[in-house]
């Protein structure tokens, strides 16, 4: 087998080069970068890769150990160990209000969204607040699994006043878009920020395993005349997504 030949000890072990299992880590890594082991292939049990290699399973494990915590490797349970998807990261910038159709447009990705949620419902009690709606007032939701170039990005959960957007069917890529057409693309936004573990269908729709690392986002988005036009709650895979914020210093 390939995966024999690659972890055969007189290719890489050598007796001045340094701890073993740093040395077996670093062969393994380079199979990795070079592409011998592939995304998403698994690896040997641990007692096989000591089997092959003539180290101890403590050995073994201590390597393995360092290619997880850096992310080159995953484990999953049940199913054993598996080199990582690679994932092109996403830099935003916190200083330019976009939606996320155009800002995937921008960077010559291509964008899909899966709905999960549109219609017209009865608001919530956070909407209420958030939207400033009135008593009566109904609420359209726009959910939807947002993904680029074919990889899970974004859950994302949109509320606007039915009187901003009466029909949600008309939204089929960029809300900012149908906004726009009827004079309602918002002009300034707060967003906040939080880190998150993400947990059951939200990590099963991004497709990563429960208690990866991802970022929550609320956004409230407003209009020339200072009405909240969208208030949108997203979870944001933690390995794709980079928020970036250009600082100036006053005075």
């Amino acid at each position: 087998m390939i995966i024999d030949q690659m972890l055969a000890p007189n290719r890489w072990l050598r007796p001045n080069g340094g701890p073993r299992y740093l040395q077996l880590r670093r062969h393994i890594e380079a199979a990795i970068q070079d592409g011998t082991l592939a995304p998403n292939s698994p690896l040997p049990a641990e007692r096989e890769i000591a089997a092959i290699t003539g180290l101890s399973r403590v050995t073994v494990r201590k390597a393995v150990e360092t290619l997880v915590d850096d992310g080159l490797i995953v484990q999953r349970r049940g199913s054993g160990s598996f080199v990582a998807a690679k994932v092109q990261r996403v830099e935003q910038s916190l200083s330019r209000l976009t939606s996320f159709t155009e800002d995937m447009a921008r960077r010559g990705m291509v964008v899909e969204s899966k709905w999960l949620e549109r219609g017209l419902f009865m608001p919530s009690p956070q909407e209420v607040v958030a939207l400033g709606l009135r008593g009566g007032d109904s609420v359209a939701r726009i959910a939807r699994l947002r993904c680029a170039n074919g990889l899970p990005m974004a859950i994302e959960r949109a509320a606007l006043s039915a009187e901003l957007l009466p029909n949600p069917l008309l939204v089929d890529s960029s809300l900012y878009a149908v906004l726009e057409r009827d004079g309602n693309r918002p002009v300034r936004a707060i967003q906040r920020i939080s880190a998150t573990n993400l947990t059951g269908n939200n990590a099963a729709l991004l497709g990563v395993e429960p208690g990866e690392a991802g970022l929550r986002i609320e956004r409230t988005s407003y209009l020339p005349s200072g009405r909240v036009v969208e208030f949108t709650q997203s979870i944001y895979r933690g390995d794709a997504y980079d928020f970036v914020a250009e600082l100036q210093i006053s005075g």
